[in-house]
């Protein structure tokens, strides 16, 4: 697949114009991404100097992109003018997603398994109906209803 990632708030904390912390298991997720063959695309509001920044600390991350900003690296600038410049991608991962954005190990669970957020709820609910009950804490067994 191709998949677009954002940046700012996506693989690190958002403190644009500076580079936040990394977010908990991003790199990690991409590295596995790649070596499963998905040509990831880097995918920010970022430009000239702050693009560059961003780029080397991926980089230094271990992850080289397909492409940055466009479609696919020899895309010229410009040179698409009757298409729209959203990126054609199969999947596009952002913390502006509808929902928010899931933690990392989610993200590759539905990637790899060609999950919708929908699929992984569903999935989510059925593995904890079938779990065996679990004891009550302190204030349910306190306050709990009981039984008539």
């Amino acid at each position: 697949m191709i998949i677009a990632i954002d940046f700012d708030g996506t693989l690190v904390e958002h403190k644009y114009p500076e580079i936040g912390k990394e977010i908990p298991f991003a790199f990690e997720t991409l590295r596995r991404l790649q070596q499963d063959k998905h040509r990831l695309i880097l995918w920010t509001v970022r430009e000239g100097r702050l693009l560059d920044e961003a780029i080397t600390f991926c980089r230094e991350r271990g992850i080289e992109f397909y492409a940055i900003n466009r479609d696919y690296p020899e895309e010229e600038k410009g040179a698409n003018r009757h298409y729209s410049r959203k990126l054609k991608a199969d999947l596009f991962i952002d913390d502006r997603n509808l929902g928010g954005l899931p933690d990392w190990g989610t993200i590759y669970e539905m990637v790899t398994q060609k999950l919708s957020y929908e699929d992984l709820m569903r999935k989510y609910e059925e593995e904890s109906y079938h779990d065996t009950p679990k004891k009550k804490g302190f204030f349910a067994a306190l306050f709990g209803r009981k039984k008539v």
